[in-house]
């Protein structure tokens, strides 16, 4: 009978909703298989969220009364990233041994006077999740901290703390001079000489001056450098006005307040600030030569060493960051490309890029070709590194004029719109990473007061032209070079023959005879 009421039940459930229906799960149990496609009886309409494809979400600025400009982008997250970025670099270094940004680098985030040493500071940070970092270049210096956003008032107490009230006792500054040392001898050993050649680079096309003052710390500056002179060049250069406090992952209001809180009538410990000491120069490009002549053949031994190899890098000045060439640049530089032979990776990692295509898939005894781009607030420079054996760097020399020269022909329609798609694809995945929104908008907003968003780039981006493209490239092989060489140098073409090269229709080096070989 029970047996029999059993599959009544089973045999509606089965009129009821079918077949398919009445199925056996795992816990034993039938479910009636409901349509994923239709909506549900008795439930409310979902309402979703619209996007243009804008960031609609603007970057807000607010100006303290002291001059200090706070800057936010909020971004959907648990964690923030927030940091102080002053206008101040190794180019500001002019009336002083040169060093000092280097070692104010290496000196962040030490004793204070809240914290008494740089583990009580790492573990208050840990309290939150929190990790900080200090970057500087040649025109900025950067403060950052990463934690939980519930931990913003103690981020920003500590980040004022470390910025304003160091106190630069005499063991971390012997350190400081022990860390620094460590790092120029690792400079000069290292199997990459990309950071050398960048120094040496600038120095030669900027001497004496600005952005081609040392960005590390000369071995002799190392002894000079002490409490009392780093006390006056912070007096300089450590000012409100030339400060910003920016933050992304948290809502500007709040940074405001903390700001507001201990930023706003904070009294720096080496006392206020002489802001009519700032050194105002403006770059100058020169131009010129740097070699150094040395023996490259045992820098990095062991199971797969690196050939004896000559590094050239070779220069010629583009424009600074607020032009409106400085988006055309950007593309050209995208469109040279380049890397090492021994790693073209995908067509979207640069294969067919002019130096790929032109240079390391035509000439298999060159090592590496790179183009760089450095720009700065009043000018710039664009570079391309290329690496071969010893023996034949005056070919690899010519190679790399005639890539010059020909930047100043017509682009191709192809190579132009792969170009610009490459650069907007490089622009809006590397702005996905919040440290790097965060860079982003605390180095626009110190240099111009504001910030162009991602879709605003992209359409300057869209609108660049071949027109533009050549018309910046004539424009820059009108400046002198610039030329760092690092290795065996005995074959090295003269810096006037490369100057003629860059001023012929062909890119040519002067041919020479020599009666006896």
């Amino acid at each position: 009978m029970a047996m029999h009421m059993s599959r009544c039940r089973t045999w509606s459930r089965v009129q009821r909703f079918g077949i398919a229906a009445y199925r056996k799960y795992s816990s034993g149990s039938g479910y009636p298989n409901i349509s994923l496609s239709s909506p549900l009886t008795g439930i409310p309409k979902p309402v979703f969220a619209t996007v243009d494809g804008h960031e609609q979400c603007e970057t807000k600025i607010t100006t303290l009364e002291n001059g200090l400009k706070v800057a936010s982008q909020n971004k959907f997250g648990q964690f923030c990233t927030v940091g102080i970025l002053v206008n101040s670099g190794s180019r500001h270094e002019t009336k002083y041994p040169s060093g000092i940004a280097h070692f104010l680098e290496k000196l962040a985030f030490s004793s204070t006077a809240q914290y008494g040493s740089k583990d009580e500071i790492l573990l208050t940070l840990e309290k939150h999740g929190g990790i900080c970092d200090c970057q500087t270049s040649r025109d900025t210096t950067m403060y950052a901290v990463s934690a939980e956003v519930k931990g913003l008032d103690t981020v920003v107490s500590l980040l004022s703390d470390a910025v304003l009230q160091p106190r630069l006792l005499d063991e971390e500054i012997e350190m400081t001079r022990m860390a620094v040392r460590f790092e120029l001898e690792d400079l000069n050993m290292r199997p990459d000489p990309e950071p050398l050649l960048t120094e040496m680079i600038h120095a030669a096309a900027y001497r004496g001056n600005t952005v081609g003052l040392p960005r590390f710390c000369p071995v002799d500056n190392v002894e000079k450098i002490d409490k009392k002179l780093l006390h006056t060049y912070l007096q300089s250069y450590y000012s409100p006005e030339r400060m910003v406090l920016a933050g992304v992952g948290i809502e500007h209001h709040q940074l405001v307040a903390c700001a507001r809180k201990y930023l706003l009538d904070v009294k720096p410990v080496w006392g206020a600030s002489t802001s009519t000491d700032v050194d105002m120069s403006v770059a100058q490009y020169t131009g010129g030569i740097v070699k150094i002549d040395k023996d490259m053949s045992d820098v990095s031994l062991g199971p797969t060493p690196i050939p004896e190899l000559t590094h050239i890098m070779i220069g010629l000045e583009s424009c600074s960051f607020l032009e409106d060439d400085f988006i055309p640049f950007a593309v050209l530089n995208m469109m040279m490309g380049g890397g090492g032979s021994f790693s073209a990776g995908g067509p979207g990692k640069g294969m067919f890029t002019r130096l790929y295509l032109n240079v390391l898939n035509r000439h298999h005894w060159m090592y590496n070709a790179t183009s760089y781009h450095h720009s700065y607030e009043d000018s710039g420079l664009l570079c391309i590194h290329a690496s071969a054996d010893p023996r034949q760097v005056r070919e690899m020399v010519e190679i790399i004029t005639r890539e010059f020269i020909q930047m100043s022909g017509t682009a191709g329609e192809m190579e132009l719109e792969r170009a610009k798609t490459q650069l907007k694809s490089m622009l809006m995945m590397n702005l996905e990473s919040r440290p790097v929104i965060f860079e982003d908008v605390g180095r626009q907003v110190l240099a111009t007061g504001k910030r162009k968003l991602p879709h605003e780039l992209c359409d300057l981006i869209s609108d660049v032209t071949s027109s533009d493209i050549k018309r910046v490239s004539t424009k820059m092989l009108r400046s002198k070079p610039a030329v760092a060489a690092l290795g065996d140098l005995r074959h090295m073409p003269s810096y006037e023959h490369i100057q003629a090269a860059l001023s012929s229709k062909d890119g040519r080096l002067p041919r020479m005879y020599r009666l006896f070989r």
